[in-house]
């Protein structure tokens, strides 16, 4: 290295420029969300105009989260933040297994694992909604038992009455052996 010349620790790639990594990597997130929204509406008819069809929403909501995530992550490249912490996978895990568990017990589920059937059956609305908030919780380190039974029976209820009776959605409520 010839003498006098200065050594960036960094590089001096695209990482040495972000100065608030938690803005540009939350807004990269949006961003990957947005597309990935226009993506699965790519097919839906709409916004041709001012013809409206079931594609217009996606789209526009898509826009809208494309547009914050480009301001956020562009706010990461410009304004100096706080650096990135550890990345938590217990929460997000326990998040997506509810929302598994809750897709599988509202209506029940039909599998068929190499050659052998596998059916879970429809446990209904209140199972599904109780079980699946109540794996939700066990995703928090502050998780207490009497606090989690009274929210998830509070969400449960709450559930109920929305969908099914304010909305009339025609959710099973209970299993079919009920």
């Amino acid at each position: 290295m010839a003498e006098g010349a200065k050594s960036s620790a960094t590089g001096g790639g695209i990482l040495a420029k972000i100065r608030g990594p938690r803005d540009f990597f939350g807004g990269l997130a949006l961003i990957i969300v947005a597309l990935l929204a226009f993506w699965a509406s790519s097919n839906l008819p709409g916004q041709q105009g001012f013809a409206f069809g079931p594609g217009t929403g996606p789209r526009i909501f898509a826009s809208v989260l494309l547009f914050i995530g480009l301001i956020i992550a562009g706010t990461g490249l410009i304004v100096k933040g706080p650096p990135l912490d550890t990345f938590a996978i217990r929460g997000p895990a326990y998040v997506m297994l509810a929302i598994l568990i809750f897709a599988g017990t509202i209506r029940g589920i039909r599998l068929d694992l190499a050659g052998i059937p596998i059916r879970i059956p429809a446990f209904g609305m209140v199972f599904a909604t109780f079980v699946s908030f109540m794996v939700s919780l066990f995703g928090s380190k502050e998780f207490r038992l009497v606090e989690s039974l009274i929210a998830a029976v509070g969400m449960t209820i709450f559930c109920v009455v929305l969908f099914v009776y304010l909305l009339g959605l025609p959710f099973q409520l209970w299993p079919m052996f009920f």
